[in-house]
């Protein structure tokens, strides 16, 4: 029996086996660090206008959510001119030859679409807040500023 074939196909194993049983370790080592440090960091706080009554009343987050609600099925037209003036410019981007002019043309509707839609959603928010005191406008302006910048300083108190 010749032993030089086999002696290198179990060296060639053992190397092999080596191999995986570290990268099956380190991947697992990789997986436990990432999860044990995930545990541990603040969870992003969200953004976007229906959380910024977040530090309201319930009743009183119900009526913003349902004051926008309504704004967005009123507004649903505006909102499909927009999403759809921004597919058209995706495809005019991505189309061989540049049209300037149609590129211009779709830009400026869908920038009228999301201009009148935020001017609806501005009003809305200004109705709410007249319904509301000094303090909870004070709340609501600083979960605004909260929602709308990433990292807004908080709101400037009055002094009394």
């Amino acid at each position: 029996m010749n032993q030089g074939p086999l002696k290198r196909w179990l060296i060639a194993s053992l190397v092999l086996n080596l191999f995986l049983a570290c990268g099956i370790a380190g991947g697992v080592w990789r997986w436990w660090s990432v999860e044990r440090a995930a545990g541990t960091t603040v969870a992003a706080q969200p953004r976007g206008l229906r959380f910024a009554a977040d530090e309201l009343s319930a009743e009183q987050r119900r009526n913003f959510r349902l004051g926008l609600r309504d704004v967005r099925r009123e507004s649903a037209a505006l909102i499909q001119t927009a999403r759809d003036g921004r597919q058209e410019v995706l495809r005019l981007l991505n189309a061989p030859q540049l049209d300037h002019a149609a590129l211009s043309a779709v830009l400026a509707r869908t920038r009228e679409a999301d201009d009148a839609l935020r001017a609806r959603l501005e009003t809305r928010v200004v109705d709410f807040a007249t319904t509301l005191s000094q303090d909870e406008r004070q709340k609501l302006a600083s979960g605004l500023a909260r929602r709308s910048m990433p990292s807004a300083p908080a709101a400037p108190q009055p002094k009394p």
